[in-house]
């Protein structure tokens, strides 16, 4: 599962990468008019930040010496990949469309991201050094 989680590292990295582009290029005037561009940076620097957390998990997975740090990495890169895309998602689609219930939806992913950095707290807590 944790290889899953690594792959979908690499394609957060990918995607804020694109994403970031194009609001910068493609789409900045929409997003200026609609003064959404925040959001849609917001949403590009958090799906940047979780790619490259996920990718330093899978390096702390395949060196770790403990038996229960990879259970709790996995659930860690678990909750970053979901949360990205439910936080990142939503916020990007908010910034589009201008559709406010949106916003409602985004915290769920940011709980999942705070989630995620708990455990990923534990699971460097049991890792030994």
């Amino acid at each position: 599962m944790l290889k899953i989680f690594c792959v979908a590292g690499a394609i957060l990295g990918f995607i804020g990468v694109a994403a970031g582009s194009f609001g910068a290029h493609g789409l900045k005037t929409l997003l200026e008019a609609n003064g959404q561009a925040a959001n849609w940076e917001t949403a590009v620097r958090y799906c940047l930040f979780h790619a490259v957390a996920v990718l330093a998990i899978c390096g702390l997975a395949t060196s770790s010496n403990s038996s229960v740090a990879p259970t709790l990495l996995t659930a860690a890169a678990g909750c970053f990949v979901v949360g990205v895309f439910i936080f990142s998602g939503f916020l990007s689609i908010l910034a589009l469309t201008g559709l406010r219930w949106l916003g409602a939806i985004v915290p769920i992913g940011g709980v999942l991201l705070l989630v995620g950095w708990g455990f990923l707290t534990a699971a460097i807590w049991r890792l030994r050094f």
